[in-house]
């Protein structure tokens, strides 16, 4: 696979045939950003509610379904929303229907994932779980960030990972305030 990017600048879209370079560019545009946007987007939104949940009630099945609501409802909405932005017919940014469905079902999938774990019983059994696939989901998303948008891994993960820190943080303080 070729790398578009800054940091490979032997491998940029340069060395492609100009229809290498719109297909990849199309590919980048139309499939791999919508779902990005969603991963991205799906992780913070579903932390909010699962730890406020967890932490307040200390019952992971609770936060499992606080997280599952977050996670069906944040998709639905990314995929409205984005499949409502525009047409593609200006932008090149392809069908707004599959891109709208793209965005969703990575926004779903980025928020169902860190809720799995509270399916565990064990309460502090399910917080290190979600702990450990929020830390692997971070850790994909920067390197997918890495590998098809060109943008340094370690500055990925350290941006993914504020954002994310701040969220579960103020859900923390919330959930502890009960």
């Amino acid at each position: 696979m070729t790398r578009i990017g800054k940091e490979t600048p032997s491998m940029t879209t340069t060395l492609l045939r100009p229809s290498e370079h719109q297909y990849v560019r199309s590919l980048l545009l139309q499939r791999a950003q919508p779902a990005m946007t969603g991963l991205i987007d799906g992780l913070p939104s579903t932390l909010a509610p699962t730890f406020a949940v967890a932490f307040a009630t200390h019952q992971p099945r609770y936060a499992f379904f606080a997280g599952l609501a977050t996670a069906i409802g944040a998709g639905v909405s990314m995929a409205f929303s984005e499949g409502l932005s525009d047409t593609g017919d200006l932008t090149g940014r392809g069908n707004p229907h599959l891109r709208g469905a793209i965005t969703g079902a990575g926004t779903f999938l980025g928020g169902v994932l860190p809720t799995l774990p509270f399916l565990i019983p064990q309460y502090h059994a399910a917080l290190a779980v979600a702990l450990a696939t929020i830390t692997l989901e971070l850790v994909s998303l920067a390197w997918i960030r890495w590998r098809f948008f060109g943008t340094g891994f370690l500055r990925s993960f350290v941006s993914i990972a504020i954002g994310g820190a701040i969220i579960a943080g103020v859900s923390a303080m919330l959930g502890a305030v009960t």
